[in-house]
Order: structure tokens, then C-alpha cells, then sequence
């Protein structure tokens, strides 16, 4: 986006609080590592030898790929129990989900090794989904109960080749709980805590015959806190609250030995409520959110192949509604409805060519459409603008990729898609990932990749739709490279990344007489940063920790020049997060968290950026298992009551709790 003409200069040393953090770490760190050096516990697992399925769409070990790949398990979410989905992915190794401490129903921008919002691709069970109305097309965290969720998997670097559209700085796929062996098991969660938040989530699940089923619905409802941030403190800014439901089923039909059909659905609304800006309240400003998924899948098994087939359905539908009563913006009454459809279909095979040779090959098509209107009354009169259903696109995607496996240690996967869209410029992407093990010990990596981001039907078809040309997608090349060591207590990961995006989408304003404003491919991004992790684990003591460097620029023309400024707006250089657990006992588990963001630039219209301050907080959890079917959870949320904020002019959440139970029957 183009910003006033403000260059900011790099950082020539880091605040003290950060230099007092890190050591903190590194000495906590090297303890932690001395010991375990030790002690190899037996019953450790091996992550090289995990299977992870989104890195080539289909199971494999983690030691047979060279993409960088993290996985967040059941057992990580249900340490998690009363905190949200984008809580959970706000500490993993480089990646901030901006909103995520605010007041719950908050926009959740998440940003992947630095990249802006809608570069991340959301999958929900390997399938994209998309806000097909909103500005970026990012997918609405908020529309996910973690409860719900059986595991994550986190793939970072661009993963356009197999997926497509988006994934340029990452997919994250959301797995699903499915059905369990016993015929009729049921499960209720519930939760309370502060600012009057209340969440139960029940479900049952089985396998009857050749029927396997999980059927599950969350309500959460908060009375929450004021959005905005009132710096004067006297003028009583009301709560802003959140009510939500969430149900999902999905069902398994073994039709025959060789044959599997899917079927899914899931519907989530919630109504929070808003404020009008940063430090304005609005009493009566709410936004309600609807998105309806539906789906059906086949797998077929031929002979030593596999043969997949997918069909999804997605709508989505927001409104925002500011009625008069309380008047926070210059509108007496506004109110907008964004609407967007995503048809999605795929088919897909992981061919057999030799026993350390696989081949997949796949085909996808989406068709997007959107219908938007918007009227406002204010002292300039009304104002409306329209989409109408015109605004559409589709677009078909043909990849393969070949991957050697275990020649002597000597992993490859090439890869190549063309896809072609019937509004603007078709594109290619290509994938090379080539890796190298030792003992099943030592991984090393390097990865060089593609990907592509397509405008929005909002850019492309709004208001603010480029007059002059056709907009083009934006195409990006990554580049990255690391190592990986791994035995029966100690994990170990470094990784540094490159990633420069060209045709970049801004925001084009001509200035006066006319202001005439629309979208362009204009400018050039360049990232790049440093990812380390480490886990730990020792007798009844297991240590997680990550550190993310990350610096990234912009280069755009003012007039004749070539100018170029750190832009990563909301994005902090440096992110430490760091757990400890401890099994207490059998019954009892203690985890303690901290996360420590250094400062971040916020972007000012016509103005130079403000820098938001260094924030560190402490979270601490405690489990205990009461009987064979029932587990009491305790999770303390800034414990230490830090004072920071996440997005200028808007709250975060100070010390807070949620405590509860989880049986399962």
C-alpha cells in the first residue's frame, strides 16, 4: 500500500527490555539443553518419523520432505482449553495473528513469516476456504472452534504448486476431529471466565458398521470489553460482547474395500459488537457473520494408487449495521451486506512409480462470486454503492509433482502448476525441495518456489476497480534454507528465508482536483527473516521455544524514483515465545507461557508511523485429571496484568481466566 513519503531506518540496537528477554532465554535455553544432552528418554517420539499429510497431500514423514512443516497436536490444543484458535497459532514460530488478545470477535489478520493479510491459505481439511467478499479474501478465524479441532498443520514457504491461489507465504490446515472406533462416545467441554464469557461445546462421535460419524456444537457467548481504547478514561465506551454458535458433523461411507465417500457440512454465525474507529465508541454498531460450508469426497484405491475427489461449497455473509441511536463516525446511519459464494472442485492422484518414487498429479477449479451493497446517511447526504452479481471468476489449476524418496538419505520433490483465470493473466508456478538425512538425525534443506496471489472480485469489480488496465495476480519467488536436528528428547530447527513478491496490489489515489482512487500493480516486497525452534523434553519436564527475526521492505516509485521503506506494519522484528511443562504428577500438569513482541510501526495516513512499544506476557495453565473420564482445566491469561496494545487505539485483554471441564463419556 502506498503510505505518506516516510522511510524508516533500521534498528541500530534493540530496546533493553528485549536485550534482558533474551537473555533470560538463551540462559534457560542452554540449562535445558545441557541436561537433556543426558538423558534420551525411550518413549520420546521421533518427529522426523511423524506424518504430516498437507506437504504433499498425502501421509508422509516429516523425514522425507524438505518443507518446513509444523504441527500443532490434540494433545497441544487440549493444553490450550479456553483459549481460541488464533491464540494457539499467535505462538507459533513466525507467525502473529494480529487481534488475537483483543475483545473476542475481533478481526484476526494473520500474518505468516511477515507477509500481509490473504497471503496465508486457510484449508479446512485440506480444502481452501476463503471470504470471497472481504478486501483480502483471508478466511475469518473467528468461524473456528478449536474445541472442534483434532490437530493443526502448519507449512511455511510458498505452496502454490499444490494449492494454488494465496498460499504464497504458507497454508495452515485446519484438521477436524472424525469419528471415533466405539459405536456411541459423547464429549462436553465447558468454560467461564472473566468478562463474563461462557463456552460449551458437545459432540458425539462412532463408528457403526461402515459408518463413521462426528456430530459437534459450540456456543460461546462474552459480555467482553470496550473495542475501543478510551485515553481519557471518563467516558464511560460500553462493552463490546460476542454471541456465537458453531456445529459441524461430517460423516465416512466405506462403500467397499477400495472405496471411501465423504461428507461434511458446517454452519457458523456470530454477532459481536463494534466501535465506530480507534478511541471512538459506538454504542450500537454490531456486525453478524454467517459462513455455511458443504462438501463431498471419494477415495478410490487402485491397485498401490490412490484417487482422490473433492466437491466444496462455502458462503459467506456479513452485515454491518450502525443504527443512529449512538453516533461514533460521520454517519448517522449506515449499513453494509458483503456476500460471497466459492465453489471448489479437485481431483487428484498419488501415482506409484517405484518404491522410492512417487508421482502426483491433480487438477482444480474454483468459481468465485460476490454481491456487496452499502447506504449511509450523514450531513453530506446519502451515499450507496452496489456489486451486483456480475462480479465473478473462476479459475482451473493443472500440477504434478515427482518426489524422490530415501536414496540414501537423499530426499527431491519437483513440482510444476499452470492455472488459468478467465478475468486476468494466467500464471505458473514451479517448486523445487530437495533434502538430505543423516542417521535420522540431521536434516538439511533448501527450497525454491513460486507463488501467486489473485486479486479480489472486491479489486477487481468495486468501486475502486482500475479504469486503465486489468489488474494482474501478484507472483512471488521464496527462497529458503535450514536445518533440522531431531533424537528421542531433543528437537532442533533453523531456518532462514527469502521471499520477494513483484506486481504487488496498492491502493492508487491521483491526489487533486479529482482524488480518483483504485487499484494497481505497482510496487515490489521483500522479506526475509530467521525462524529458530527448539523442544526440549526431560523426564517429567518438556521446554518449547521459538524466535522469529523478520525485516521487510517495500519498493515503489514517487515520480521518477525508486523509494524504498520498511512496511510490515503491526509486525514485530523480533518475537520470542517460550513453554514450559511439567507433569506434576499423574493427574496433574502445570504449563507456564511467555511471549515477549518487540516494538512495531503503525501506519498513519499522511503522517509518519508511530512506533508501538515492547510488550511481554506471562500465561500459566494447570489440568487435573479428577477421574478416568473428566479433566478440570485452569488457564491464566496475562497473568503479570501487562499494559500493551496490540492495535493502536484498541484494547487488549489484561489478566483474565478461563477455568472448566471436559468429560468424555
Amino acid at each position: 500500500m502506498r503510505t505518506s513519503n516516510t522511510n524508516f531506518p533500521r534498528e541500530q540496537s534493540q530496546q533493553k527490555f528485549f536485550q534482558k528477554m533474551k537473555k533470560k532465554i538463551f540462559i534457560a535455553a542452554a540449562v535445558i539443553i545441557s541436561s537433556t544432552a543426558q538423558a534420551q528418554e525411550k518413549d520420546s517420539t521421533k518427529l522426523l518419523n511423524e506424518l504430516v499429510i498437507t506437504a504433499t497431500k498425502f501421509p508422509i514423514k516429516q523425514s522425507l520432505t524438505g518443507k518446513v512443516v509444523s504441527i500443532i497436536t490434540r494433545e497441544q490444543l487440549e493444553q490450550n482449553n479456553g483459549k481460541s484458535l488464533a491464540e494457539i497459532l499467535n505462538v507459533q514460530a513466525g507467525l502473529i495473528v494480529n487481534g488475537s488478545s483483543n475483545t473476542l470477535g475481533t478481526n484476526q489478520d494473520l500474518y505468516l513469516r511477515g507477509a500481509s493479510a490473504g497471503k496465508t491459505l486457510v484449508l479446512l481439511d485440506g480444502i481452501p476456504v476463503y471470504d470471497v467478499a472481504g478486501i483480502s479474501g483471508a478466511f475469518d478465524l473467528n468461524l473456528i472452534a478449536v474445541e472442534q479441532v483434532e490437530r493443526v498443520e502448519i507449512l511455511k514457504g510458498s505452496q502454490s504448486t499444490l494449492y494454488g491461489s494465496d498460499a504464497v507465504a504458507g497454508v495452515i490446515n485446519i484438521i477436524t476431529k472424525k469419528g471415533g472406533a466405539k459405536k456411541l462416545t459423547g464429549n462436553i467441554n465447558l468454560a467461564t471466565g472473566s468478562y463474563g464469557t461462557f463456552k460449551e461445546t458437545i459432540g458425539i462421535n462412532g463408528t457403526i458398521n461402515k459408518t463413521s460419524y462426528n456430530i459437534q456444537l459450540t456456543q460461546l457467548n462474552s459480555k467482553g470489553f470496550s473495542s475501543a481504547k478510551d485515553v481519557t478514561h471518563n467516558k464511560n465506551f460500553d462493552k463490546d460482547g460476542i454471541n456465537e454458535s458453531a456445529f459441524r458433523a461430517n460423516i465416512t461411507q466405506k462403500i467397499a474395500d477400495k472405496i471411501l465417500i465423504r461428507f461434511l457440512s458446517q454452519v457458523s454465525k456470530y454477532k459481536t459488537d463494534l466501535d465506530a474507529s480507534q478511541f471512538t465508541d459506538d454504542a450500537d454498531y454490531t456486525a453478524t457473520t454467517k459462513n455455511s460450508i458443504a462438501g463431498i469426497g471419494a477415495d478410490f484405491t487402485i491397485g498401490k494408487n490412490k484417487l482422490h475427489i473433492n466437491y466444496n461449497y462455502n458462503q459467506t455473509q456479513r452485515i454491518y449495521l450502525d443504527d443512529s441511536t449512538s453516533v461514533g463516525g460521520f454517519a448517522k446511519y449506515s449499513r453494509g451486506e458483503y456476500n460471497g459464494s466459492a465453489h471448489f472442485t479437485e481431483a487428484y492422484s498419488n501415482v506409484f512409480v517405484a518404491k522410492k518414487i512417487d508421482l502426483l498429479l491433480g487438477v482444480d477449479y474454483r468459481n468465485q462470486g460476490t454481491s456487496q451493497n452499502y447506504v449511509s446517511l450523514s450531513m453530506y447526504g446519502p451515499f450507496t454503492t452496489a456489486l451486483g452479481d456480475s462480479a465473478k471468476v473462476n479459475q482451473l489449476g493443472i500440477y504434478a509433482s515427482f518426489m524422490l524418496k530415501d536414496m540414501q538419505g537423499f530426499n527431491l520433490e519437483l513440482g510444476g502448476r499452470y492455472n488459468h483465470f478467465n478475468k486476468y493473466g494466467d500464471a505458473f508456478t514451479f517448486s523445487f525441495n530437495p533434502s538430505y538425512v543423516i542417521n535420522n538425525t540431521f536434516k538439511f534443506f533448501g527450497n525454491i518456489t513460486t507463488g501467486f496471489k489473485a486479486p479480489s472480485l472486491y479489486q477487481v469489480y468495486s468501486e475502486y476497480r482500475n479504469p486503465i488496465a486489468e489488474l494482474k495476480p501478484e507472483q512471488s519467488l521464496s527462497i529458503e534454507g535450514g536445518m533440522q536436528y531431531n533424537n528421542k528428547s531433543i528437537n532442533l530447527r533453523a531456518v532462514y528465508f527469502l521471499r520477494n513478491i513483484k506486481d504487488v496490489i496498492t491502493f492508487y489515489s491521483t491526489g487533486a482536483p479529482t482524488y480518483a482512487s483504485y487499484y494497481v500493480n505497482a510496487d515490489k516486497q521483500k522479506d526475509k527473516g530467521l525462524e529458530l525452534e527448539a523442544a526440549f523434553t526431560y523426564k517429567k519436564i518438556k521446554l518449547t521455544a521459538n524466535y522469529t527475526n523478520l525485516d521487510g521492505f517495500i519498493e515503489t516509485k514517487r515520480g521518477l524514483k525508486d523509494t524504498s521503506f520498511f512496511n510490515l506494519y503491526r509486525r514485530p522484528k523480533q518475537t520470542f515465545n517460550v513453554n514450559i511443562g511439567i507433569s506434576a504428577s499423574k493427574k496433574l500438569n502445570l504449563n507456564a507461557g511467555i511471549q515477549a513482541i518487540s516494538k512495531r510501526y503503525e501506519a498513519v495516513y499522511a503522517a509518519p508511523s508511530i512506533v508501538m512499544a515492547a510488550y511481554y506476557t506471562l500465561n500459566l495453565y494447570a489440568s487435573y485429571q479428577c477421574c478416568t473420564k473428566a479433566k478440570l482445566f485452569c488457564d491464566f491469561k496475562n497473568s503479570t496484568n501487562q499494559k500493551y496494545t496490540e492495535l493502536r487505539g484498541y484494547n487488549s485483554r489484561g489478566c483474565n481466566v478461563m477455568a472448566g471441564v471436559t468429560v468424555n463419556l
